[in-house]
């Protein structure tokens, strides 16, 4: 992405966060790590209690880029054909068709993923891997841009069926949705309970495809590449990177797809802040997001209370992000 397109495409993303914050009161943070899944073409797991506008927030932002959205509500009776379709028969022409399921959307909210069994969660996490879905030895794409954000209620575990860590994994990031201050929440309750705001349409999903094409241009500096794998290394083996400590609490540590997920993440999240090249702090706001769901503790760790969250804070303390490129060069100056 060149410097000229850097301020154009940044008033873009700025219009379409103006509009979904018409609608969502506070929820910067959620809101900007929904943008950076969608620039960076991956997915979001949010975990949260209900009526945090998570809904909502996909929904409007759906609205603002005239993109199409669906929700599917997750129970235990759902089966694979409820989400990506299924064949139907016609007795008039006595041919079978193929009717498309509720997947096949821009932007797409699987509400409470943990209600349904392994098969209906293997059908999903399908489609957003390969970006398809085969129906009777049929393969239909899903629309582009294609973003799916799934929830998880955090409160009750009974009738939940957990995703197994391996499918986890394909969650670009995991996100923590808190509750509003007493501020937001006072104009929440104004903004509810009063007259409708209409969202208006300032994009096109062709204008967010292009923008997802361009934020693959924004400029990553070699020295973050080898930050983000140092990052991710120090899960797996905490030893080589002297945490020694560490290596008892840890069972499984981060895949690839996290380097892969800070490198696209901070590309995104520089490209919302209208840069073209990627900084350090880009890419250390999001090594929580991207690392929580990844990094498997132990017994030990468990028992001991610790979280994922402790422990990526950790291993950030004790490997240093690099420093800001022109600032190393003026110093060497």
């Amino acid at each position: 992405m060149s410097d000229t397109n850097a301020p154009e495409t940044a008033q873009l993303m700025e219009q379409i966060l103006y509009e979904v914050k018409r609608v969502v009161v506070g929820q910067d943070r959620f809101l900007e790590r929904v943008m950076v899944a969608l620039l960076a073409q991956g997915h979001l797991l949010v975990e949260g209690v209900p009526g945090l506008a998570k809904t909502l927030t996909v929904k409007t932002l759906a609205e603002a880029v005239q993109g199409r959205f669906k929700r599917i509500q997750f129970t235990p009776d759902l089966v694979p054909a409820d989400l990506v379709g299924t064949r139907i028969y016609n007795q008039k022409t006595g041919d079978f068709g193929t009717s498309l399921g509720p997947v096949f959307a821009n932007l797409l909210l699987a509400d409470e993923i943990n209600r349904a069994p392994a098969k209906v969660q293997s059908a999903l996490l399908e489609a957003m891997q390969e970006r398809q879905v085969t129906i009777a030895g049929e393969s239909h794409k899903v629309p582009r841009p294609f973003l799916v954000m799934a929830t998880q209620n955090p409160i009750e575990t009974e009738g939940t069926y957990p995703l197994p860590e391996a499918q986890v994994d394909r969650f670009m990031m995991k996100v923590l949705v808190d509750y509003p201050t007493d501020e937001e929440e006072y104009v929440i309750v104004e903004r509810v309970t009063g007259p409708a705001v209409q969202v208006n349409a300032v994009a096109t999903t062709e204008q967010l495809a292009s923008l997802q094409t361009q934020c693959r241009e924004v400029y990553v500096d070699p020295s973050l590449v080898q930050y983000a794998v140092r990052l991710v290394s120090a899960t797996r083996y905490p030893d080589r990177h002297g945490i020694k400590d560490m290596v008892p609490l840890i069972t499984f540590g981060a895949s690839p797809r996290a380097t892969i997920g800070l490198v696209e993440g901070a590309r995104a999240l520089a490209m919302l802040r209208g840069r073209s090249y990627a900084l350090p702090e880009d890419m250390v706001d999001l090594v929580p997001d991207v690392l929580r769901h990844r990094v498997v503790l132990s017994y030990e760790g468990l028992s001991e209370g610790l979280t994922s969250d402790a422990l990526i804070a950790r291993i950030m303390k004790h490997i240093p992000p690099p420093a800001r490129p022109l600032e190393a060069e003026k110093r060497v100056a």
